[in-house]
């Protein structure tokens, strides 16, 4: 369904008098000290419950704080409402929290402070999530420049097309070691203490049948595999049942956003495959849907077929991958991983022969894919379809009635749709509750509406029913892929022109995509240029990842590490 802005405009300002204060092409421009009392009645009076994208930009007048709304009522499902709030005052920027609103803002608002220096009042813990407290400077900001900085923009010149020097040199050897950190201003190494990550009040105890005791914080992490990367979490417990869990992430950020706006628009392509590196595939989908619509740009009908078979043989693989990763998290050791490793083999050679690389495939472009493939390549395709068929049987037949995993997995992490949404949760894990909203089907991109497929859902969103979930949508990709296989026209596979550094139109949008994992978003604003003025990933993991806690306290420790595994998160994507 089709959302009318204007109509929207009208109803909040009817409610609230001068709420809205301008538009800005397909966005509302929110007064700030409106926002709360707007947010309110955009969940509550008109249905839009679902929060699941904020982030910022920092132009040459003004920061700027977007959100984008959606609902998870059917009358209501497509593209949401798209709103935000601006903030003059660039040195002391400040607005009120929606975290009591949406508990799923909490992540993503300390993102913003984290990356931009926004404050968030009333925020239950601003603290930073993906860098250190003590960090200096907030990275996102255009001012921030990074060590070994030379231009705001790729190609450096210093490297293409003619550089100074016939020899490129390094930056090693252009800047001095000593100028690689950049230090506060008043940093004393000498008095210099860490900042601690969790403030422990000693007077904080635990009444154990009336004997007060302190709690007890067990450090989980960060070490992989056991924690589906470099994780860490907190975990207060009382005996071994958790009260407390709190997710420090980060220690793999490298600042995706900040080298996404410095590279070419066509340059982020492989660089989205560094995300998700489990689907790099559907990342590469994602980024390309996103671009196209702010250029308007034309898909060429096989590729679109083509973009479909790669992607949902991702997702099929990606849901038998979490599969044999959450039993290992149970105790079955190697055995169900490497199952699930082996038919992720026999993709990878498809990709591989496609693209080039099993992994990094760089294989979407805009208005198209990089390469063509075989009629001997479908019908190689067709066959492992076949295969990854009878692997889930077999893999349903050993281990969905297996007794040691029911028991382990029945009841345990269980939350409605309704908490998921206020978390912004999304993807298996939240169908798995019950609510059957998928992207492909709500707000279809591509050809999916082209294709019969169903939206699997669940009842408790249990582990058992989270695992249960994702053998279900696996299935439905295959159906996907059955009908793309039968239906894959002969023909182009670029529509229009190649560019190796096409320009982009002036604007803005936030475009979302059914990744394996859920919502994978693009926030993009274009100055006209050949590369973003802003990138942000909204990543699913991430997201997911802050409704943790609220899924483990009450369980047992030996629950924790399951329940994590459960959410399939990929560490690469959650800290970018």
């Amino acid at each position: 369904m089709a959302i009318d802005l204007a109509a929207i405009e009208a109803q909040v300002n009817t409610a609230f008098p001068g709420a809205v204060v301008d538009r800005d092409g397909e966005w509302l421009v929110v007064d700030k000290a409106r926002l709360k009392e707007v947010a309110t009645y955009l969940r509550d009076e008109m249905g839009f419950d679902y929060l699941t994208h904020l982030s910022a930009t920092d132009y040459p007048d003004r920061l700027e704080v977007v959100y984008n709304l959606y609902s998870t009522r059917p009358d209501l499902q497509g593209p949401g409402i798209p709103f935000k709030v601006r903030l003059a005052d660039k040195e002391n920027p400040h607005l009120p929290t929606v975290t009591d609103i949406w508990p799923g803002a909490n992540f993503q608002e300390r993102e913003v402070w984290d990356m931009f220096g926004i404050r968030f009042d009333g925020h239950p813990n601003l603290k930073r999530i993906l860098l250190w407290e003590g960090f200096e400077g907030h990275p996102l900001r255009k001012d921030w420049h990074e060590p070994y900085y030379e231009q705001e923009h790729k190609p450096f010149k210093s490297r293409w097309p003619r550089p100074d020097n016939p020899r490129p040199r390094s930056a090693e050897e252009r800047v001095r070691w000593r100028r690689n950190v950049r230090y506060p201003p008043d940093f004393d190494p000498e008095n210099w203490e860490p900042i601690p990550e969790i403030e422990i009040d000693q007077a904080d105890k635990i009444d154990i049948n009336g004997l007060k005791t302190d709690r007890i914080l067990l450090n989980i992490g960060p070490q992989h595999p056991s924690t589906h990367g470099v994780f860490r979490m907190v975990v207060g417990l009382q005996g071994e049942t958790i009260t407390s869990v709190y997710p420090v992430v980060g220690h793999l950020h490298r600042n995706h956003e900040k080298i996404g706006e410095r590279n070419l628009w066509t340059g982020n392509i492989p660089y989205t495959e560094r995300l998700d590196y489990i689907s790099p595939m559907y990342n590469n989908f994602g980024y390309v849907v996103a671009v196209e619509k702010m250029m308007g740009r034309e898909v060429a009908e096989r590729a679109e077929y083509l973009r479909i078979i790669m992607g949902e043989l991702t997702r099929a693989i990606n849901h038998i991958l979490a599969v044999g990763f959450l039993f290992n998290e149970l105790g079955a050791m190697m055995t169900p991983m490497l199952y699930a490793f082996t038919e992720r083999e026999h993709v990878l050679d498809l990709f591989e022969e496609a693209s080039g690389a099993r992994m990094m495939v760089n294989y979407y472009r805009f208005g198209g894919v990089a390469r063509d493939v075989s009629d001997d390549w479908l019908k190689r395709c067709r066959k492992v379809v076949d295969r990854l068929e009878r692997k889930i049987d077999e893999f349903e037949y050993m281990l969905t009635d297996n007794e040691i995993f029911i028991a382990r997995t029945r009841g345990v992490a269980a939350m409605t749709w309704q908490e998921m949404i206020g978390y912004g949760v999304s993807g298996p894990v939240l169908r798995s509750a019950g609510l059957a909203y998928d992207i492909r089907k709500v707000e279809p991109y591509s050809i999916y509406d082209s294709f019969d497929f169903e939206i699997p859902t669940h009842e408790t969103g249990d582990l058992y029913d989270r695992y249960r979930q994702r053998i279900a949508e696996a299935r439905q990709s295959l159906k996907i892929l059955h009908q793309a296989l039968d239906r894959i026209p002969k023909g182009s596979i670029q529509a229009g022109k190649k560019a190796w550094n096409p320009t982009v139109p002036a604007g803005e949008a936030y475009v979302r995509v059914e990744h394996p994992k859920g919502e994978l978003g693009f926030y993009l604003v274009s100055d006209g240029g050949t590369n973003p003025y802003r990138y942000h990933v909204r990543s699913p993991c991430f997201v997911n990842l802050g409704a943790l806690e609220a899924m483990s306290v009450g369980h047992l420790l030996a629950d924790a590490i399951v329940i994590l595994g459960s959410l399939d998160t990929t560490m690469g994507e959650v800290d970018r």
